[in-house]
């Protein structure tokens, strides 16, 4: 090959690259930016007596306060509880304590958010409501049924981080091999996360949605849609970062909560492949409310894959009933 036919190629080359880099930085602007807008619109801010918390609100009929996991915000509590309004309940879904608007205060604690559930009810002027608490919202849900009994009427607690007794004095939750990884890189920053997502997909289902891919790849077509906005809804991954840093120091530890002193009707409802470990915790926390009942699935992850409509409507009757 001639000199100049090496010029020639590595000309084509790096043309290749600059214009691949320019196209991706097109999509990634313009995915930031719907992200950035989704979540400036939609939701209103209480100035509480615990502080401002923001909050939006769909649906009619019965209140049920939607509590958010890791990575969340009101709007992933919008995404959970759109079809539980479409079937007849009044979804709130907050943000709580460091993620999007609302501030981390200097008690982050469980306890501390379950009072800040309750100064949102003050401020919506809402006496007693219905808790769904998912993930790592589980903890604050529980927490407003020690110390707000007479506002709660029902309690959800979906794929639950929760206290369960483990050899060892082990973490109530799981940590997946790639998680701590995507967790000092990918969710650091927009772009990382973004391109991570974009490029492995797999790895993040996986590893932050605690989800085995081939559950997804095999699911119906609009399971895979759910499982797509879940992870798409992750951004921006900066407005949620202080919220996922003070995750990362209260759910491993957790200890064991008076389960015996909550008196309302409870459901508990897990997967027994979720990548996290929140069956075994579901499943103690049922056996220990007085009444309660555990929901358990063989397969489904962390997103409970294939049962989405099930579950909604077992849900749906149990806050009705």
């Amino acid at each position: 090959m001639t000199s100049r036919s090496v010029r020639t190629a590595l000309l084509l080359f790096f043309s290749a690259v600059i214009a691949a880099l320019g196209t991706a930085t097109y999509i990634y602007q313009t995915d930031i930016q719907e992200a950035r807008a989704r979540v400036a619109t939609g939701s209103s801010l209480a100035h509480t007596s615990c502080g401002p918390i923001e909050y939006a609100v769909t649906g009619d009929g019965p209140p049920v306060l939607v509590v958010h996991g890791a990575g969340g915000g009101f709007d992933q509590g919008l995404d959970f509880g759109a079809p539980l309004a479409k079937l007849g309940l009044r979804i709130i879904a907050m943000s709580r304590f460091g993620y999007l608007r609302t501030p981390l205060p200097p008690d982050a604690s469980p306890a501390a958010q379950a009072d800040a559930h309750a100064c949102l009810l003050d401020a919506l002027g809402i006496e007693k409501v219905a808790i769904v608490g998912g993930s790592a919202g589980a903890p604050s849900s529980m927490q407003f049924a020690l110390r707000h009994p007479a506002r709660l009427t029902a309690l959800v607690l979906v794929v639950p981080a929760t206290f369960v007794p483990r050899p060892g004095n082990g973490p109530a939750l799981h940590t997946p091999p790639e998680t701590q990884l995507l967790f000092e890189t990918a969710l650091k920053w927009d772009v990382v996360f973004w391109a991570v997502s974009r490029l492995a997909p797999d790895a993040v289902i996986r590893s932050i949605l605690a989800t085995p891919p081939n559950l997804v790849r095999d699911a119906a077509p609009e399971e895979q849609a759910r499982i797509q906005q879940a992870l798409k809804h992750i951004l921006p991954i900066s407005q949620r970062r202080q919220g996922l840093l003070n995750e990362a120091a209260v759910i491993p530890a957790l200890q064991r909560y008076e389960l015996e002193k909550i008196h309302v009707p409870t459901l508990t409802i897990s997967c027994a492949d979720d990548a996290f470990g929140t069956y075994d915790g579901a499943r103690y926390t049922a056996e220990h409310i007085p009444g309660a009942r555990f929901i358990g699935y063989e397969t489904g992850g962390h997103l409970w894959v294939g049962h989405q409509q099930e579950m909604t409507d077992e849900i749906a009757s149990f806050l009705k009933s």
